[in-house]
């Protein structure tokens, strides 16, 4: 039995009730394992036992009151993965979906996501089971209020770094940050994704979105595509799809669906996406309420309960939740003669559609690269506040574009030089490793 082999062995019977993170760990463990013929040191220095293995996991209880009078009580967690290459750095997530299970498996993906922006931020993740849906600002703020009361204790500017995920937006983030800095008395870059008005970025709200769709022009470019005149399926309509919608428009491409968690819309002749934005920015909608729009097309339909994935497509861009996109719905895109899949949302694609996409020759670039943007321009945004600047919006975006440049090079290099030419879950997840794997090896057992 190989190295990597018995690894994952061994973390299968000791997290045999974590599916998420047992999936995410596979799809990882599995591709890295040319790695190791090469780089022998990693197996003597015992390198996998510990980089599986989260630093450190917080749990705690959060209690709030709401809006009755009545106290409600919800779960919090932080999990720490690894810090070999900076201060822990990823987003809090609230969602009733919230789990150890998922919150390892995005601080694992995140370690090395963070590794492939060449920037010095290490991986994490947290979150809550708390769903604001249907809660007051009142709520929502209280529920933070309390959940920073705990996590404040673990966190700061040089240990780790939060920032938003889903459910955790300008909102969100405002109320956690006004209550770190009331318990810890300093004004910090602790918190990313904040308001322009107390140190946030501009393109921070843009940059997975617009991030994703630098790294697949990057892409279609050596391939003689463009996104000129392509027809592009979009899932999720929240920040992510949102503006990868915006700059996959702006450079000539035809996004004929997007969806929610209820159904989808669907337009041949092209969605009307300032209609999504006021659903879903402004009144926190439903996107079947887009047939009520009179600036709608004539073309459009709603489908509730059925999968985005069945309308064809020339690029398809999942940017909704994890193991949105089955093996089922990639044979359908396959058969459907799409050519290119970039992930916006954190492993969206189950490991059998990955297959599915690699055996049908279609060009397939893993999130942990492929949104890379967001948690990259949360670092410029560590750098402008830490150094009392703010760049323009153009300057940050020239940043973001040239950090997808480089990890697509980065990605498309790794992969060729290991003999997986136009593998890039091979590339992504090598890529990310070595950098953070050298780093461990040079720090010593720790």
């Amino acid at each position: 039995m190989s190295y990597v082999d018995s690894i994952l062995n061994d973390l299968k019977k000791k997290n045999s009730n974590e599916p998420e993170f047992i999936e995410a760990a596979t799809e990882i463990l599995e591709s890295i394992k040319p790695v190791f013929d090469a780089h022998p040191e990693y197996e003597e220095n015992f390198l996998l036992e510990r980089f599986v293995e989260p630093e450190r996991v917080i749990m705690f209880r959060v209690p709030w009151v709401d809006d009755k009078g009545d106290i409600q009580v919800n779960r919090g967690f932080r999990v720490q993965f690894n810090s070999a290459i900076g201060p822990y750095k990823g987003g809090l997530r609230f969602h009733p979906t919230v789990n150890l299970s998922v919150l390892k498996f995005l601080a694992f993906e995140q370690t090395l996501k963070n590794s492939l922006t060449g920037m010095s931020i290490g991986g994490g993740k947290g979150g809550s089971d708390f769903n604001s849906k249907g809660r007051s600002d009142g709520e929502v703020m209280r529920f933070c209020q309390s959940f920073m009361s705990e996590l404040h204790k673990y966190i700061g500017p040089d240990t780790d770094i939060p920032a938003g995920d889903m459910g955790v937006g300008g909102r969100e983030v405002g109320y956690l940050f006004g209550e770190y800095k009331r318990l810890a008395n300093v004004h910090v870059a602790v918190l990313t994704g904040a308001g322009l008005e107390f140190g946030g970025s501009l393109v921070r709200k843009e940059a997975t979105g617009y991030g994703l769709i630098y790294i697949t022009q990057m892409a279609l470019k050596p391939r003689g595509e463009s996104f000129k005149g392509k027809d592009v399926v979009i899932s999720g309509s929240g920040n992510v799809a949102i503006y990868a919608a915006e700059k996959a428009i702006s450079v000539g491409a035809n996004v004929v669906a997007m969806c929610d968690s209820k159904g989808y819309i669907h337009d041949e002749n092209g969605i009307d996406l300032d209609v999504i934005k006021e659903i879903k920015e402004v009144k926190r909608g439903g996107i079947s309420e887009y047939l009520d729009y009179p600036g709608k097309r004539k073309t459009s339909e709603y489908m509730e309960g059925e999968i985005i994935w069945n309308v064809p497509c020339d690029i398809a861009l999942p940017c909704a939740t994890q193991n949105e996109l089955s093996e089922k719905s990639a044979k359908t895109i396959a058969k459907n003669g799409t050519k290119f899949v970039a992930e916006g949302a954190n492993m969206p694609s189950t490991n059998e559609a990955i297959d599915v996409f690699l055996k049908n020759d279609i060009i397939y670039l893993p999130g942990k690269a492929a949104n890379a943007g967001g948690v990259a321009t949360s670092a410029l945004e560590m750098a402008q506040r830490s150094s009392r600047l703010s760049w323009t919006f153009d300057e940050v975006d020239q940043r973001l574009k040239n950090i997808m440049e480089n990890i697509y090079a980065d990605i498309d290099k790794v992969a060729r030089d290991y003999d997986h030419e136009n593998n890039y879950v091979i590339g992504a997840n090598i890529a990310g490793f070595i950098k953070v794997a050298n780093a461990m090896v040079a720090q010593g057992v720790v």
